[in-house]
């Protein structure tokens, strides 16, 4: 196995994409990107998604390659990465993974939980009850049918609450037993570096990019995307806080210091989940060289 994929994960606005970019530089090779939110057409400004001149740098794939009106799974995500990095390695040995959606940068690198498939009515029924009787008795349901689950899911996430309670209603099982079972190996060697640095340093870059995403035009962007708001794509920091703002429940300001808070939340979210992956080798990001010559040496070249 000497096909190499190199994984670039961390929190939020941390600087991977800048990272990427050098280290695809340096391996004469392409990036493909494990963000979810920057799948989709519809939604630049809020995902930050790669600009022209970084686009124009190295060639990135699975950024903005389908829209918000498309149902597409992280199992969606993992058939079609794979099916390109199977591809690639035809003819490479070397290829970048970026981002910091950390179940899609797992399904690529160990595989998904399998789940069986269910009903669309079940998913429809359960956002229904969720626009009428809030997410508390939703979170309440999962409690009595699935507690070693609801200990550890995000339950302000509505999307993760909701698709374990799909399960579990048409199942009749806990959502946790369809996880942790036994993953599949890869037939190409994965480094994980992981991007960190100060928490003070991190606030500041979030605000930072949050402020600039207002000057670049987030507000119309998400005032363009208003009526799509109860599909699952757009339940997104960045958009959700502005839509509230829309619906005069509070001011822009208000509007804007939500954004900055929700996405520091987001930001010490994923650093949880990444700590938990032992194989992850975690860099300062202005070290980019530091990061290259570990490649090379693991990489042999």
């Amino acid at each position: 196995m000497q096909k190499y994929l190199i994984v670039i994960v961390g929190p939020t606005a941390i600087g991977k994409t800048a990272t990427a970019i050098e280290v695809a530089k340096a391996f004469n090779t392409e990036i493909i990107s494990s963000d979810s939110r920057q799948f989709f057409k519809e939604m630049t400004i809020g995902t930050a998604v790669p600009d022209t001149e970084e686009l124009a740098q190295i060639p990135h794939h699975f950024i903005q390659h389908i829209s918000i009106l498309q149902e597409y799974s992280v199992g969606d995500f993992e058939r079609e990465a794979l099916s390109f990095i199977n591809n690639y390695f035809k003819t490479n040995d070397v290829l970048v993974m970026a981002g910091g959606s950390g179940l899609y940068e797992r399904a690529v690198t160990e595989g998904l939980d399998y789940f069986p498939d269910v009903p669309g009515n079940i998913r429809e029924t359960l956002n229904s009850e969720l626009e009428e009787k809030g997410i508390e008795t939703l979170q309440q349901e999962l409690k009595e049918k699935d507690l070693e689950y609801y200990k550890k899911v995000d339950l302000n996430n509505p999307h993760r609450v909701i698709r374990a309670l799909e399960i579990i209603r048409h199942t009749e099982k806990p959502y946790s037993f369809y996880l942790n079972r036994p993953k599949e190996k890869r037939e190409f060697n994965i480094i994980k570096i992981g991007l960190h640095n100060d928490r003070e340093i991190i606030y500041n870059r979030i605000n930072k990019r949050v402020d600039l995403m207002m000057q670049n035009g987030l507000l119309q962007e998400a005032e363009n995307l208003y009526k799509y708001r109860n599909l699952n794509a757009l339940n997104t920091v960045g958009y959700k806080e502005l839509f509230e703002y829309f619906d005069e429940n509070i001011s822009l300001e208000e509007a804007i210091e939500e954004i900055k808070k929700n996405t520091r939340r987001f930001a010490k979210r994923q650093l949880t989940w990444y700590r938990k992956d032992q194989s992850i080798k975690w860099f300062n990001p202005t070290k980019t060289y530091e990061i290259i010559d570990f490649l090379k040496k693991e990489i042999n070249i």
